[in-house]
């Protein structure tokens, strides 16, 4: 994928609570994006292992990153759930993720992504990096090349984290 395929995302801060926005429109019919971001078969292709995800209101979720750190492993409960529609959940590391989908005509579709969670400025930065390179991977994968997460590095992260730094992550 090209670097400027994907938009930067945005964020807004209350405090010490952040809220960082992507909208992705990605060429893929809506079944093909819900599999990709909510169900465990999909997810490890561009994001983390879903060790447990219960597709239900109140349902458990547990991530586990696949970028060799094996401590990187974090739960949750699902906070909304609407199949082919929102997956929504809070994780211990991440605060609130939700994937808002919706169909464009029969082959695309438009995923409104938000994730809230409270920390200081430099992690909100880190955020929207590490987003945007997943987001990146997110594209591959429905591409039918899902990430190989033994070429992971930082590389890509470290770019992007001094771009939204640069512009104070005020992306439109």
């Amino acid at each position: 994928m090209t670097s400027d395929a994907l938009a930067h995302g945005t964020s807004t801060t209350h405090g010490t609570t952040h809220v960082l926005r992507f909208a992705l429109h990605l060429p893929h019919s809506l079944e093909q994006v819900w599999s990709a971001v909510a169900t465990p078969r999909g997810l490890p292709g561009w994001l983390a292992a879903a060790d447990v995800l219960e597709p239900r209101l109140g349902g458990a979720v547990k991530l586990r990153w696949l970028n060799g750190e094996s401590d990187n492993v974090h739960s949750g409960t699902v906070t909304a759930w609407e199949v082919q529609r929102v997956a929504e959940y809070t994780v211990d590391l991440h605060g609130r993720v939700r994937f808002h989908l919706e169909p464009v005509g029969a082959q695309a579709a438009v995923v409104r992504f938000t994730n809230e969670f409270q920390g200081p400025d430099s992690l909100r930065l880190d955020c929207l990096a590490g987003w945007h390179d997943h987001f990146e991977f997110l594209y591959d994968a429905l591409e039918g090349s899902p990430k190989d997460w033994s070429t992971w590095s930082t590389d890509r992260w470290q770019e992007l984290r001094a771009a939204y730094e640069t512009a104070g992550g005020k992306h439109a």
